[in-house]
């Protein structure tokens, strides 16, 4: 197992010695980056520090009810103006672009648990043995010696439930279950996290999600189970692109299935595949996933090509 006592002490000195702090979430964030960079901001702020949160996207409709916090857009900060900027969670989705501009005096991290990351920062905390970032950054905050808040607590274990998939996927490990047990014993609410990002789903999601399962087809051959979504069948149900995110995990566990693809057609010409298996199944989809020039973990993966969704008789083809 990958040690990071040295960079965690680092990082310790940076968040103390930093008077302004920039945290960065990635493009289309999910529970994981929103709740590692807020973990962090409260972190930063019970120091005493300014800590501002940034992301190309809004905030997440889906986590309103969790918090009242809010993300900032690039154009609204002044990135010459901080000591220390922190990538959490899938950096390459906009950390480049969001510090371009930042002085070279100005400090870097990056916290991430996918592979292939190859982005550039001073402190390089990538495992991606880890569940999460929120796992990562309760191991910071407990070899560092952190009196983990009730807010942090929440926001940790955000991050943990949205990456596990609620304790569903292969990646839920003793040991996350032990940390999400001392989480709760500091406050974490379980219920109110399962409330906002599980259980209390808009109309406009149920619709999409029957969409999807109605046009779901597997492949006997492979042991593939995808679906598409059009643009418009995203605005017909008046859905958002959040709205997509769990379908590839519930199509997976569909039986007889080795692993599951959902397409969707985003904004400028784009689709974007997420790609899920588990454990048993013996599929890597990064592998599927590596082939577009995407990537990804071993059970969860994504890529992004450009074109648009076409039905076949025989299926869906990018053209």
């Amino acid at each position: 197992m990958t040690s990071f006592s040295k960079e965690f002490k680092t990082l310790s000195y940076v968040f103390d010695k930093s008077a302004r702090i920039l945290l960065v979430a990635h493009s289309n964030p999910d529970g994981d980056t929103a709740g590692s960079v807020l973990a962090l901001r409260e972190y930063a702020q019970n120091l005493g520090k300014q800590a501002d949160v940034v992301c190309e996207d809004d905030f997440p409709a889906f986590l309103e009810s969790l918090t009242q916090e809010r993300f900032e857009k690039p154009e609204q900060i002044r990135i010459e103006s901080y000591d220390a900027i922190i990538g959490c969670d899938s950096v390459e989705r906009g950390f480049d672009k969001i510090i371009k501009g930042a002085p070279e005096t100005v400090v870097t991290a990056v916290l991430d648990h996918h592979p292939d990351i190859t982005i550039g920062a001073d402190i390089r905390i990538l495992d991606p043995q880890k569940s999460s970032v929120c796992e990562i950054i309760y191991d910071f905050f407990t070899a560092t010696g952190v009196e983990i808040t009730r807010k942090m607590a929440t926001y940790l274990m955000l991050g943990i439930l949205s990456d596990t998939g609620n304790f569903q996927h292969a990646n839920t490990t003793t040991k996350v279950m032990e940390i999400s047990s001392e989480l709760m014993k500091k406050g974490a609410s379980f219920s109110k996290i399962i409330e906002s990002t599980f259980s209390n789903k808009k109309i406009s999601t149920l619709k999409l999600w029957g969409i999807a399962f109605e046009k779901a087809k597997i492949n006997e051959k492979s042991g593939m189970i995808a679906t598409v979504l059009t643009k418009q069948d995203i605005e017909q149900c008046n859905a958002s692109t959040e709205d997509i995110g769990q379908v590839a995990s519930i199509l997976n566990t569909v039986p007889g299935t080795r692993f599951s693809l959902i397409l969707s057609e985003r904004e400028g010409g784009q689709v974007k595949g997420s790609l899920r298996s588990e454990e048993y199944k013996g599929v890597d989809v990064s592998e599927i996933a590596h082939k577009f020039g995407g990537g990804g973990h071993k059970l969860a993966s994504g890529f992004t090509v450009k074109g648009k969704i076409v039905e076949t008789r025989d299926g869906w083809k990018i053209e």
